[in-house]
């Protein structure tokens, strides 16, 4: 029954998660350096950590951070936008630039969408082309 009630609170996936968390520090070697994040990691990284923590999923946040390396305090959204050139309209800054970047992609880079709820991004200054290539080949910008 106490499994059940914590079930249905989400307690219990909560706590999983959390232990999950705690066994990663727990055997996670500090004294190793980690390799220096590439400029364009640490962007997708910092993508994903919004995404995670707009969804509540702060433990997995948690980990992404320690194991990537990641700095502990986010980088500015701002910063961010600018730098994969992402133009937002109002609306957009209430959801992760994910999000946006996933509706432009799925809306074939119209300008407008039929979903309200997402923001409107433009075009990446990455060719599609150049996407599917590994990073050490790609256009250095």
């Amino acid at each position: 029954v106490l499994k059940d009630t914590l079930e249905k609170r989400g307690a219990l996936g909560q706590i999983k998660a959390r232990i999950r968390a705690e066994v990663f520090n727990a055997l996670d070697d500090q004294s190793v350096p980690r390799p220096p994040l590439s400029h364009e990691n640490l962007l997708i990284n910092e993508l994903i950590r919004e995404y995670l923590e707009y969804n509540k999923y702060k433990y997995t946040a948690s980990v992404l951070t320690s194991e990537s390396g990641q700095p502990e305090v986010p980088l500015d959204r701002q910063f961010l936008a600018k730098e994969l050139n992402i133009v937002e309209d109002t609306n957009a800054k209430s959801v992760p630039l994910l999000y946006g970047i996933i509706s432009h992609f799925l809306h074939g880079g119209k300008e407008e969408s039929t979903q309200h709820t997402l923001p409107k991004v433009s075009l990446l200054n990455y060719p599609k082309q150049n996407l599917g290539k590994p990073p050490a080949e790609r256009n250095q910008k």
